[in-house]
């Protein structure tokens, strides 16, 4: 079969950078495969893309030796345009990839580009777009979407592309469970029925590889460490030691006592045999549940509604409190109000009725300054916060202008806990996505909230950075700051959150434990939230999910406490 991708000996240093940040790539991907690229932050995968699609070296420039061939081309040796008639790409970061004024100009601009007539480009956009359920956005501009509704128009986009290679990178960043597994079924869809090669870059492997590939190449420190089938790397245990997460349920079995060299783990669906079931309930039934009690309340949100106009209503009569210490997850789909929520907390938006108190004093009338000294708001997108111009001052910047004292030392301590402090006198612009995303987050506990509001505070960050941060987190609850994490990541809210509670059209429609709550197939359903590999595996094992989940987060805190 044909090689459209042939790396030989490829190093890539960036221009103010003083190490190569690829190092000797060898590698072959062959026409009509489907790859996926994996590693930690800062591994070299993205930097790996923007070799392909040309981004380096025409738009962030640097010095390579040996070569790089994309369908026979030289991409460093053509230009951007060129290269995009060959490899089409889906940014991280949808917000730089938008040129259209509205959602139907920016799908349609492919076809505009090859003179397409415009009968036939409004039905192929229409088309594109109802593929990915976001036909009713067609007049509204970019700017007016949610993280993962500008990810599916991105991938509406992309359908159109005449391109043979298709890269996606991190495309499962900003999208809700149920929109990423429809992303990653349509990227299968695109790759079935056009036989185009596919790259994905990604580190949600469980999310991932419910689709199949043919191969997972990981990336470790600029260098190919791996590169084999998943089953393959499963079964050699690699993903945890290069700063990856492997599936819930292979975890489970390990804790479980399984031989995952031996037994059957690979797909789920096969996992089922007599010999595992019995050593998950013997795991079970030896686990024993730890309940978490918090008395003080310190944020309460009562009889809450919000519309930008009275005919749309956003939020309707939301009812929750926040406890000293507890860390709380605000689960729904993309659109279901979950941001909105925080920002009307935040005073960035104003209520139209109901009453927020901290520490039972009404805040409603406080501004957003006022408030946001007791509550730290990061947000999802880490560019819409970020002012200056190296680490270091971006997080001084905001204890300077509430004239904290130890400026230094707070900002440099805030960047050693987000695994940032080695970079901190870097220009943030040569920071990644996730890099960037630990810096906003940096910025805020420097400043010590007693509510941190935390929007999706593990997007594109790797599996090792996942379990640092969300460990500091929970140090921080411990103090008696109440934590809210808004989050698309079942995983982390199952992991380490006390109570969820489910958005869905603007109302709460639970609140609970989140392994009660993920348990419900209905709720689940009803909320457009994906069921983790551990609920799947219980089913198939006839035992209850709740049990399950439950056994599996008390081993998992067993060893984190064991670790501190």
């Amino acid at each position: 079969m044909i090689n459209v991708v042939e790396f030989k000996n490829f190093t890539f240093k960036y221009i103010n950078q003083a190490e190569a940040t690829l190092i000797n790539i060898n590698l072959s991907i062959k026409k009509g495969e489907k790859v996926l690229i994996a590693g930690p932050s800062g591994s070299g995968k993205s930097t790996l893309g923007s070799c392909l699609n040309g981004i380096v070296p025409f738009s962030k420039e640097g010095g390579f030796k040996g070569s790089l061939l994309v369908n026979n081309l030289f991409p460093y040796e053509t230009s951007i345009f060129e290269i995009s008639k060959h490899i089409g790409t889906v940014l991280q970061d949808q917000d730089g990839q938008f040129i259209g004024l509205s959602v139907g100009e920016d799908v349609s601009f492919i076809d505009e580009n090859n003179l397409v007539s415009q009968e036939e480009m409004i039905k192929n956009t229409k088309e594109a777009l109802l593929t990915v359920d976001m036909e009713r956005f067609i007049n509204l501009s970019p700017q007016e979407l949610s993280g993962g509704q500008k990810q599916s128009v991105s991938l509406a986009g992309i359908m159109r592309s005449p391109a043979n290679i298709l890269l996606f990178d991190e495309p499962l960043a900003n999208l809700d469970p149920e929109s990423g597994k429809h992303a990653m079924k349509l990227i299968s869809h695109i790759q079935k029925n056009t036989e185009k090669t596919i790259i994905v870059i990604e580190h949600r492997i469980e999310d991932v590889l419910e689709e199949n590939f043919d191969r997972v190449i990981i990336l470790n420190k600029g260098e190919i460490v791996a590169n084999g089938t998943p089953e393959e790397l499963f079964k050699k245990d690699i993903f945890r030691a290069y700063g990856l997460r492997e599936p819930l349920y292979i975890e489970a079995l390990k804790y479980a006592g399984i031989d995952i060299k031996k037994d059957i783990i690979y797909p789920l669906a096969k996992v089922g045999t007599q010999h595992n079931i019995e050593k998950v309930n013997n795991w079970c039934n030896s686990s024993k549940t730890k309940t978490n009690n918090f008395s003080q309340t310190i944020l309460q949100v009562k009889n809450l509604s919000f519309s930008y106009d009275k005919n749309h209503p956003i939020l309707e009569n939301i009812n929750f409190s926040l406890h000293q210490g507890e860390i709380l997850s605000l689960l729904g789909n993309n659109g279901a109000g979950k941001s909105t929520l925080c920002k009307v907390i935040t005073g960035i938006e104003k209520a139209i009725s109901g009453d927020i108190l901290l520490s039972n004093e009404n805040i409603n009338k406080l501004n957003i300054r006022k408030r946001g000294e007791k509550i730290g708001y990061v947000m999802q997108n880490p560019n819409h916060m970020i002012t200056q111009e190296t680490l270091l001052e971006e997080v001084e910047f905001g204890l300077k202008i509430r004239e904290f004292k130890n400026i230094r030392e707070r900002a440099e301590e805030a960047l050693k806990v987000c695994g940032l402090y080695e970079f901190k006198n870097w220009p943030v612009t040569s920071l990644s996505y996730g890099q960037r995303k630990r810096l906003t987050i940096a910025s805020i506990l420097a400043l010590e909230p007693k509510v941190l509001i935390l929007d999706e505070p593990t997007a594109g960050q790797d599996y090792k950075r996942y379990k640092e941060f969300m460990q500091f987190i929970k140090e921080i609850a411990k103090k008696g700051v109440g934590i809210i994490l808004i989050t698309h990541d079942m995983h982390l809210a199952l992991e380490y959150s006390n109570r969820s509670i489910v958005l869905c059209q603007g109302t709460i429609i639970a609140n609970n434990h989140p392994s009660v709550i993920l348990g419900e197939k209905e709720l689940m359903r009803k909320s457009r939230l994906k069921e983790t590999s551990l609920s799947s595996m219980a089913e198939l094992m006839n035992i209850e999910p709740e049990i399950l989940m439950n056994t599996f987060i008390n081993h998992e805190n067993r060893k984190e406490d064991s670790n501190v």
